[in-house]
Parts: structure tokens; sequence; C-alpha cells
């Protein structure tokens, strides 16, 4: 009988523990796959968490701005807003208007709602709504751009008789400011609101 020599191949030597090595590869590849879905999930729940708190600003924004023209809807007169800086006057400082009634900037100097320090305790209205879940009231304030006389009543220049009824229009201003849930969203939109008196 032949007797067999069983000897291990210098090769097959050399490949023991590669499947551990391999099983190694695989599960770091897979811990770093674990850990990038993590990342981008947590990316992406504050990207939605801002946006709800941009869209919560932009809607207490708007509140505050209804809340202004509803304030001008009922308005009699431009008493409110004092006395208008006489034409030819130089450029005049911003003075802070404690009730938030103004009359438009002087083309030669910043508009109000940006000197305004809206941080502050006064120059401008408080919201009358009353609006949860923010962490700053809205606020806004009113501005008297300009009045608009119209044509029909502009062409009576001596005054004889009466106006025909159009009578003049005042435009006003309204830039309103909004929180969201935190101090970090703020929202600024302007409204555009003409009366007649």
């Amino acid at each position: 009988m032949m007797k067999r020599n069983h000897q291990v191949l210098p090769s097959k030597r050399r490949q023991a523990g590669i499947v551990l090595f391999m099983s190694l590869v695989m599960l770091l590849l897979l811990t770093m796959l674990g850990v990038s879905s993590i990342q981008t999930t947590s990316l992406q729940l504050r990207m939605a968490r801002n946006a709800n708190d941009g869209n919560l600003a932009f809607q207490v924004a708007e509140v505050a701005l209804r809340d202004g023209e509803n304030l001008l809807e009922n308005l009699n007169s431009l008493t409110d807003f004092g006395v208008p800086l006489p034409p030819g006057v130089a450029c005049p400082p911003f003075v802070i208007r404690v009730q938030g009634y103004y009359f438009e900037a002087a083309p030669c100097a910043a508009p109000n709602w940006k000197e305004l320090d809206w941080t502050g305790d006064t120059g401008f209205i408080a919201s009358t709504i009353n609006v949860t879940g923010v962490a700053t009231p809205p606020k806004y304030i009113v501005e008297h751009v300009q009045t608009i006389i119209a044509d029909a009543d502009a062409l009576n220049l001596d005054n004889i008789g009466d106006d025909i009824g159009a009578g003049q229009t005042e435009v006003f201003r309204v830039t309103a400011r909004g929180y969201g849930a935190t101090a970090d969203a703020q929202v600024m939109i302007q409204g555009t609101y003409g009366k007649q008196f």
C-alpha cells in the first residue's frame, strides 16, 4: 500500500486570516455608511426645523402687517404723525417716534425701518393680536409716504366751486417685523396702503 503524504501548500498558509481582514473592512464600510446616514438625517431635520421657523416668522409678520392696515383703516387724520419737516431742510437725523408713526425719511437719509432699533422698547407699535409660540411678539411702524391729489381736483387751480369728490389719497407704508419660535428667525415685510379722509 501506498502512503500519501499530505502537505499544506505554501499559498494556503499565506491566506490564513484573509476572511477576518475582509470582514473587518466590510464592517468598517457599513459603520461609515451608518454614520453618514445619521448625519444626513440630522441635517435634514435641522433644515426642516429652520424652514418651519422661517414660515412661522413670515406668518407672524403678516399678522402685524394686517394689524397695521386695520389701524390705518380707523385713522381719521394725520395728527398722530406730528408735523412734517418743511421742504428744503438738510438731511435730518433719525428721531424715534414713541408711538410708531413716522413721515417717510428724506432721500438723503436711511429708511426709518432700517434706523429703528427693533429690539428696543419704543419707536414701534406692538401688534394687538396675540400670537403664541413665538420668541418675540410682532411689531410694526406706520410711515406717511405722500399725498396724492386726483387729477380732476388738481386742475381746479383757483378753487372755484367745490371739488368733484375725488379728493386726495394719503399713502402709507406699513413695515412689520415678525419672529419665529427662536429669535434667530426674523422676517420683515412691507405693505403700501392708501386711504382717503
